[in-house]
Parts: structure tokens; C-alpha cells; sequence
């Protein structure tokens, strides 16, 4: 008898357990972002992108086109500590990016700490 309570106050703790809320993380950062640069040769006819996706497991996408064709696809991790965020990307010759937000006629854009504009919220 002893047993069968044990064995079911034991699953019960596994279900409630499991049954747990994962906290949302509603980071001002999660979502698109994007750079657009003139292109580096007076004849070409294309705008060279790059692109960040931030999503909610500190992870993202990162994505370099020039025209449409994408040159650079990888995965980026990410992390905000007192309002600058640092985006790292395991596996590319790219330094980590070190950001923070910032509000400016009406754009919402990602300013590196030497002041330059990194990209804008799409």
C-alpha cells in the first residue's frame, strides 16, 4: 500500500513539475533588425543587407544579401546585461557586436558604443 501512495505522490510531483510555465521574455530586442548599405562598386545596381532576427532563447539569425542572393547565413547568440546587449557569432571570423537601444525620430535603432548605427527595428 505504501507503495502504490508513494509511487503516486511521485507521479503527481513529475506533473506538476512538468506542468510548469517557462517565463516569457519580452526583451525589447526580439524581432527583426536590418542595415542597408549603398553598394561598395558605382555599377552595381543592388543594396547590400544585412539582417537580425532576435528571438526569445537568446539565440537568432543573421543573414548577409547582396541584392537577393544571401552571402552569409548563420546562427548569432545573444545576451543583455544593464541595457547593452552583446551578440556573439560562433563559427564566423566576426568580432561580437556590443549594442544598445535607442529611440531616435521615431526609429528604434541598435547604436554600438562608439555611437555608430548598427541597424534599425523593422
Amino acid at each position: 500500500m505504501h507503495k502504490i501512495i508513494a509511487k503516486s505522490l511521485l507521479f503527481l510531483m513529475a506533473l506538476g513539475i512538468s506542468c510548469s510555465e517557462i517565463p516569457e521574455n519580452d526583451d525589447p530586442v526580439i524581432g527583426i533588425w536590418a542595415q542597408l548599405q549603398a553598394p561598395k562598386e558605382a555599377s552595381a545596381k543592388h543594396m547590400d543587407r544585412e539582417e537580425w532576427i532576435f528571438n526569445d532563447a537568446y539565440l537568432g539569425r543573421y543573414h548577409v544579401y547582396q541584392g537577393n542572393e544571401i552571402m552569409v547565413s548563420t546562427d548569432f547568440q545573444w545576451k543583455s546585461e544593464s541595457g547593452v546587449y552583446t551578440i556573439s557569432y560562433p563559427g564566423l571570423a566576426k568580432g561580437a557586436d556590443r549594442v544598445t537601444i535607442k529611440e531616435s525620430a521615431g526609429t528604434t535603432l541598435l547604436i554600438d558604443l562608439q555611437g555608430q548605427v548598427l541597424a534599425y527595428r523593422e
